[in-house]
């Protein structure tokens, strides 16, 4: 049996989070709540789409900045551009390592009944690539821009996009979790 086949022990206070989040608790005439086991599979899944997704562009990235150290320009760049470059590869190895982790935790743990903890882990390590990833990008683009646009004009648009990536990833996220709680809030009242 694999680990997604096992059953999930449920817990009254993880039921009652999963639950607030699930848009179809609550409702008058929605759907009955879903189990534990399923909840934790679908969990699961939906855990490994998003890795199969961040894993390959996570990859093709760092790909890229690794063969960047091997081309006739990068002997000429200047200290502050070499800088970033190692900030960049460290970061981008870094976001490598949280976005497989998930894959390595899954195997080691496989068949132990550890599924929640698993998911649970595995979607911090996800949160935590994210964040390494969006690092990589900005300072990859920094590094770019910093070659084609004159002056300071290449931080600005750096920090537009990562302001655009924290608004996107994080901030929108958020604000509709909060929205969702507050609605079931409202309607459990």
């Amino acid at each position: 049996m694999t680990m997604t086949e096992q059953p999930a022990e449920p817990r009254e206070k993880e039921s009652a989070c999963c639950a607030r989040h699930d848009d179809r608790a609550g409702r008058p005439g929605a759907e009955p709540p879903e189990p534990a086991r399923e909840r934790v599979n679908r969990r699961w899944n939906e855990v490994l789409q998003e890795t199969r997704v961040t894993q390959t562009g996570v990859q093709i990235l760092f790909g890229f900045l690794l063969s960047v150290a091997f081309t006739p320009l990068f002997r000429e760049l200047e200290t502050p551009d070499k800088v970033i470059y190692v900030m960049t590869v460290v970061f981008g190895a870094s976001a490598t390592g949280s976005l497989i982790a998930p894959v390595s935790i899954h195997r080691f743990l496989s068949g132990q009944r550890m599924k929640d903890e698993v998911v649970k882990t595995a979607g911090r390590l996800m949160v935590c690539g994210m964040v390494l990833l969006a690092l990589t990008i900005g300072c990859t683009l920094l590094l770019i821009l910093r070659f084609v646009v004159p002056g300071v004009l290449a931080e600005v648009l750096v920090g537009g996009v990562m302001l655009w990536f924290g608004l996107c990833w994080y901030v929108l996220p958020l604000r509709l979790r909060r929205k969702a709680a507050r609605r079931a809030e409202r309607e459990q009242a």
